[in-house]
């Protein structure tokens, strides 16, 4: 129990993208000790081994697989994988993604087109592949969470390939939710501020310090407080949520 609520994900099996750090691995955590079962992802294996050590610690059901999301085959693989393993899939958390900054005037074919693929196809596939298999399964309940951006909403000069692909990842959420619904699964997006995740790591202070600034209480959110909403998207009680990309970002919108 959880501020007076039970967040209903016991049982629910669902797979996480991008796993290993950051947002997925806290949500990995908030999601076992809600008794969900998991099929954690990611490219890096290593780290993914740790994120398991973790959420066994704290008596999870879970099983890792190595996968490259800019290859929709591993995708489709990934989810075959988790059905062979438990039988099921409730649910989809489409969170691997890459984050870059590069003046638009200087930006590259071979990036775009690494920004798209992770960021913005990875999201479709695995929305299509997860829902593909879940109406196979005849699951009425299912949901579906991308992980899309406050930079979905506002445009930046120096990460316009980022900005864009993330834009998609709203778009793909409203979409995805129509042509699922029908089929008794329900698409959401979550939309967080600057979080402390290795995207930033790389980040000067001096921009981190500005960052800050446009958040309403003055710091970068913490992974976990972006792990909580997604756990209660993937929750039976989140259920008038759909199609919607809901804002984790302390107010920063509200500034611009």
């Amino acid at each position: 129990m959880i501020g007076g609520f039970i967040f209903m994900v016991k049982d629910k099996v669902i797979i996480i993208t991008g796993a290993a750090s950051g947002i997925g691995k806290e949500t990995a955590l908030k999601l076992t000790e809600g008794g969900a079962k998991l099929v954690l992802s990611d490219i890096n294996e290593d780290a993914l081994k740790t994120v398991l050590k973790d959420v066994e610690k704290l008596g999870g059901d879970a099983v890792i697989k190595k996968t490259d999301v800019a290859k929709k085959e591993e995708i489709q693989e990934l989810i075959d994988f988790a059905v062979e393993k438990f039988n099921t899939l409730h649910g989809m958390f489409n969170n691997a993604g890459i984050g870059a900054m590069t003046p638009f005037l200087e930006l590259g074919e071979e990036e775009y087109n690494q920004m798209v693929q992770i960021n913005q196809n990875s999201v479709f596939y695995g929305m299509q592949y997860a829902g593909k298999k879940m109406i196979e399964l005849g699951i009425k309940n299912g949901v579906i969470v991308n992980t899309a951006s406050i930079y979905g909403f506002v445009g930046a000069a120096g990460s316009s390939h980022y900005n864009m692909a993330k834009a998609a990842v709203v778009s793909l959420t409203k979409s995805g939710a129509q042509a699922l619904t029908p089929q008794g699964i329900r698409v959401v997006g979550v939309a967080p501020g600057f979080t402390k995740t290795a995207i930033l790591e790389a980040a000067p202070d001096e921009m981190l310090e500005a960052l800050k600034d446009a958040h309403m209480r003055g710091h970068l959110l913490e992974a976990d407080e972006i792990a909580y909403v997604v756990r209660f998207l993937f929750s039976d009680e989140s259920r008038a949520i759909n199609g919607s990309t809901v804002l984790c970002d302390d107010g920063f919108l509200a500034f611009k």
